[in-house]
């Protein structure tokens, strides 16, 4: 009994320390190469997942790429991961190598809670999104319009923040309410009234999971799925995902009821449904039931959180800057004036206020990453070797806070987005979600986050509340990065 519990137990686990090291080696086999990216010697098994902050990633990967240099490799657990920073080392690998770093790797915690976004690169994936991109940006949907979802939701917006009369007030629950009507309006052709508990939970669960996906738990379940069969282990981790599925679902059932496929579509569940309905008979259409879902879930879930997110930084970063905010009031009353609600074409007219809405964007950074991709093949980026099937981070903040390129990188100053003439200029080095449009789903989001905001400016000046201190302009790490939370006041224009 001795020898089993104790000197016999030794040659197991000898045996299991030499196959977890053999294991570790063969994982490692990448960084053979001299042309290999640099990065911090990893440890056995747990790579360099203790030399980086998961829950603030962004400042981890800055400190490291000032020792390390613009391209360099890290390894979690056992996976491969080389980080990509700077402006051109990032337009080589999405542009220059874009057919062969298109795909996704694989991500079990996504993969497990179905998500289109994150599917792999392939057929699939670009019928999909050439149908939503093509459909979003077709502002004449049914009797409804975008514009005119977006001018009705701005009215109703402006009632709110009147009904503050002045008194201090956080936004934010009121942008979050104004977006997720007209994400509804886009893909149900509906809009929540207040109060709605439907709206209520969907928003609670989307503000709830903002942080869901970062962390060391993310990191171990994504390297052991295994853990994820868990009983109960998906809900307690990831609390929130059958709330908002059971309110899609209950949302998709009842838009169905009212669908008649002899009409033009009101919005975009119809034109899918009318896909659907031509596909009938085609085992090989991508157009079914289980993508309408998680198309749907995807634009809500996105989208509300990203442009509510977006509007936020917007009037915080107004009131912190008051000037400018007086010079955007100028612009509006100028092109606009007072009385004429604001429409999309009205952005090309106002270069100021344009660079303003893209110097808010550059600064708050609301998207520090891409979505991680992977090589399909061998390639090179600066020099450096990735080999296949290397999962690469993008670090987009990197780019818009680029040093080389930008005057001011850590300053909010729009003057980034002008010329000497005060001309707007597109800028090579925005990229606020990616380096290529395509890329994007929902073309048309910016255009109408847009109008919100002319909207309100033309209407209120912000300011921040008497006796309250200065807000920060820090942003809170999570998918997206928010503003910690401040109140303002708003007052009516005269």
């Amino acid at each position: 009994m001795e020898l089993l519990t104790g000197t016999g137990l030794w040659p197991v686990a000898i045996f299991t320390v030499i196959f977890i090291l053999l294991v570790d080696l063969m994982h490692r086999r990448q960084r053979w190469s001299s042309r290999y990216p640099p990065g911090p010697v990893p440890w056995p098994v747990l790579g360099n997942l203790l030399q980086v902050d998961l829950d603030n990633l962004p400042y981890s990967l800055y400190k490291l790429q000032n020792r390390y240099g613009a391209v360099f490799s890290l390894q979690m657990f056992w996976k491969p991961v080389v980080v990509i920073n700077g402006l051109k080392a990032v337009k080589e690998v999405l542009v220059t190598c874009g057919e062969d770093t298109a795909d996704r790797p694989e991500i079990p915690i996504f993969h497990y809670r179905d998500c289109v976004l994150l599917s792999p690169y392939g057929p699939e994936w670009r019928e999909q999104r050439r149908f939503t991109v093509s459909t979003l940006r077709n502002f004449g949907l049914g009797k409804k319009s975008l514009e005119q979802w977006v001018i009705e939701e701005a009215g109703h917006l402006c009632d709110a923040f009147t009904a503050q009369a002045g008194s201090p007030f956080n936004p934010y629950p009121l942008l979050d309410k104004a977006v997720c009507n007209v994400i509804a309006s886009l893909v149900f052709a509906r809009r929540f009234e207040d109060g709605d508990p439907e709206m209520i939970k969907l928003l609670k669960v989307l503000n709830g999971s903002t942080r869901q996906n970062i962390g060391f738990i993310t990191e171990v379940l994504n390297t052991f799925p295994i853990l994820l069969s868990i009983p109960g282990l998906d809900n307690k981790v990831f609390s929130g995902r059958k709330t908002f599925f059971a309110i899609v679902d209950k949302l998709l059932t009842e838009h169905k009821r009212s669908w008649d496929p002899d009409q033009p579509p009101r919005d975009l569940t119809d034109a899918f449904l009318a896909e659907m309905e031509k596909a009938k008979g085609n085992p090989e259409s991508t157009f079914n039931e289980a993508n309408l879902r998680l198309i749907i879930f995807d634009l809500l879930g996105a989208g509300i959180v990203t442009i509510s997110s977006t509007l936020s930084w917007s009037l915080l970063l107004m009131i912190l800057h008051p000037d400018v905010q007086r010079q955007v009031q100028q612009e509006i009353d100028k092109v606009i004036g007072q009385v004429r609600r604001p429409d999309m074409a009205d952005q090309a007219r106002m270069p100021y206020t344009n660079a303003v809405i893209h110097e808010v964007q550059r600064f708050a950074d609301i998207a520090k990453m891409t979505l991680p991709h992977m090589t399909s093949s061998d390639i090179e980026a600066q020099g450096f070797f990735i080999p296949k099937g290397t999962t690469l981070f993008l670090n987009l903040s990197s780019v818009l806070k680029d040093e080389t390129v930008w005057e001011k990188p850590l300053r909010f100053h729009p003057e980034h987005f002008l010329d000497a003439q005060g001309h707007f200029v597109k800028h090579e080095a925005f990229m606020p979600f990616s380096a290529a449009a395509e890329h994007v789903w929902g073309s048309p989001w910016p255009a109408w986050n847009s109008s919100l905001l002319h909207r309100l400016l033309q209407r209120f000046s912000f300011s921040v509340p008497d006796g309250q201190p200065r807000p920060s302009d820090y942003g809170i790490y999570g998918i997206p990065v928010t503003p910690e939370p401040y109140q303002l006041c708003a007052v009516v224009r005269r």
